[in-house]
Parts: structure tokens; C-alpha cells; sequence
């Protein structure tokens, strides 16, 4: 993928869709959905910290790692990161 690929993708995938893909990428889950639960499929303090900055290189907006225990799903995370992150 290009950095004009990757800027495409950004532009026109939702914030869940994009989570989603870290979430898959970070934890090595190829059937992962927007409602998978981060502690169901093996997420640990480590692979969190790993979201994170996933999420800052993809969105540019540092969330806490706090965030990814607290609010377990893609869907969930989502919905934070949209309204006290990127919406802002």
C-alpha cells in the first residue's frame, strides 16, 4: 500500500472500520468484527499499548491505553474515539 493508498483508506473508512483492521493487524485475529471483545481474543496490557499507537499513526490522535480495557470492543472504542478525539 502506497502513502496515497493509505490516505485513500483513511479518508473513506469509518473510525469502527479502521479500528477494526488495527484490532485484526495488532492481535493476529483475521475473523475479528466490530463486537469482538479485546480480552476474548488474547489482548493483554502490551498488545493495548500496541493499539494505541496504531491508532495515533492512523488517525494522528493519542488515546489512551486506558481507553482499549475500558471500552473493550472496536464498536465501543469507536464511538469514544469519535466523539472526544477525532470529532473535537
Amino acid at each position: 500500500m502506497t502513502a496515497t493508498d493509505h490516505t485513500t483508506t483513511v479518508a473513506t473508512a469509518t473510525t469502527v472500520d479502521l479500528l477494526v483492521a488495527v484490532y485484526r493487524e495488532t492481535l493476529g485475529v483475521a475473523g475479528l468484527d466490530r463486537d469482538s471483545d479485546f480480552y476474548e481474543v488474547g489482548g493483554d496490557s502490551l498488545t493495548a499499548f500496541q493499539i494505541t499507537g496504531r491508532i495515533q499513526e492512523v488517525l494522528g490522535v493519542e488515546v489512551p491505553v486506558s481507553l482499549v480495557f475500558a471500552y473493550p470492543t472496536p464498536a465501543d472504542l469507536a464511538s469514544v474515539v469519535d466523539s472526544d478525539f477525532v470529532q473535537a
